[in-house]
């Protein structure tokens, strides 16, 4: 075994992330305060090939170097657009004729392996301490629920997002090959 080089991973350029299709779901950062995780949302997306990020509230937007720290460039690379609330963001989605869910523990959730991936989908992720905000639920056609049986019941927002991405690709690109 050993490690692939650069070249043999097939990375695209910045022009032609730029023109490769997209995973056509948005994810909407609801109040994200830390840095880091926003720079690890704009990994994440750039790497599962995400349409957009749709940053909202106290959510910190690039450039800026903690995000690009943990971004790695992929803050250069990911379409993204700003809302001063997530509540503006959520009315502007379903205008574009998008459907909205929370990934949220709330009442009616569906747990992650039983979600169906759509396009023209946004998925809402909450602040690290309250979660998704109570002002935005009402916009959301459902919930996702990550099964946990630890004693938080709660994972980090980036860990969170990384693990709903992933299942998205899986659904929508890998299994469809």
């Amino acid at each position: 075994m050993r490690k692939l080089n650069t070249d043999e991973m097939n990375r695209l350029s910045k022009e032609d992330f730029q023109k490769a299709e997209k995973l056509p779901i948005i994810l909407i950062l609801d109040n994200i305060r830390s840095l880091s995780n926003v720079g690890a949302f704009f990994r994440t997306a750039d790497a599962f090939r995400i349409k957009e990020l749709v940053l909202c509230g106290i959510t910190a937007c690039p450039p800026h170097r903690e995000i690009h720290k943990t971004a790695l460039g992929a803050d250069e690379t990911v379409s993204w657009r700003y809302f001063e609330t997530t509540e503006e963001a959520c009315q502007a989605l379903i205008n574009e004729g998008y459907r909205i869910f929370a990934v949220e523990q709330v009442e009616g959730s569906v747990p992650l392996q039983d979600f169906k991936f759509e396009p023209q989908t946004a998925y809402i992720f909450g602040n690290e301490v309250e979660g998704v905000s109570e002002e935005a639920l009402p916009y959301c056609d459902g919930a996702i629920e990550l099964p946990q049986e630890g004693t938080k019941h709660s994972l980090n927002v980036s860990v969170c997002a990384g693990i709903v991405m992933w299942k998205a690709f899986e659904q929508m690109k890998l299994m469809r090959k």
